[in-house]
């Protein structure tokens, strides 16, 4: 099996996961931990799915691949993301998500207000998640895993 196809069945696999949480676990359970586990699935349903069309142009010699992932994004969104139909709209959510989730790695304090989780930076500003949110990311991965899927068979 070829490096691309896992990381696409990696993509898959957690997108499921995050989907299930948000659709049926949480609508139950109502807990903060849910929604920041289903934004970390998303997080590596994302970045399976740019390795995947990275590595599949790199197979077909489109692209040049490098050691530093910053670079590898890089390429990503200025060569493989318009060939497969990404529009900027959706270039500016991945690129929105992914520093969502980069703060929220970096924040010294997250709690929940009324449904949000509010993630502080060191310099006091404030980003809130909701599950529409979350919802609206996870739709984001869905609509890029299948077209990867339709051009990477």
């Amino acid at each position: 099996m070829e490096k691309y196809q896992e990381h696409l069945e990696n993509a898959i696999k957690n997108m499921r996961i995050a989907d299930h949480i948000v659709y049926i676990t949480y609508p139950v359970v109502r807990d903060k931990r849910l929604l920041l586990s289903s934004i970390n699935k998303i997080y590596e349903s994302l970045l399976s799915v740019i390795n995947a069309i990275l590595q599949y142009d790199y197979l077909w010699k489109r692209i040049k691949l490098y050691e530093n992932a910053k670079d590898n994004f890089r390429v990503f969104l200025e060569k493989s993301g318009p060939r497969y139909g990404l529009t900027s709209q959706e270039i500016t959510k991945i690129i929105e998500f992914i520093s969502l989730v980069e703060t929220h790695k970096k924040s010294p304090i997250e709690f929940l207000r009324r449904e949000k989780i509010v993630i502080m930076t060191d310099n006091l500003q404030t980003k809130t998640i909701d599950i529409e949110l979350i919802k609206s990311y996870l739709s984001l991965v869905k609509s890029l895993i299948a077209k990867a899927r339709f051009l990477l068979k």
